[in-house]
């Protein structure tokens, strides 16, 4: 996929790339990480066990298998 402005191709849009780490180190940066990802985290056993079952669905149909 080439891009109009730079003429860089795919993967290789380095612009992407700076941009994307530059929101990231901001959001890091400016939230407290840790506390959002306990937030996320299972509520219960159950709700655990369905996010391993959806995890596990999914990934059986990757191109490639998990070690």
């Amino acid at each position: 996929m080439k891009t109009a402005k730079s003429g860089t191709l795919g993967e290789g849009d380095y612009e992407a790339t700076r941009r994307y780490r530059k929101r990231t180190e901001s959001f890091i940066a400016q939230h407290d990480v840790g506390k959002i990802a306990r937030q996320a985290a299972p509520k219960s056993k159950a709700e655990a066990r369905e996010l391993q079952q959806a995890e596990v669905a999914g990934r059986s149909r990757a191109k490639t298998k998990p070690k």
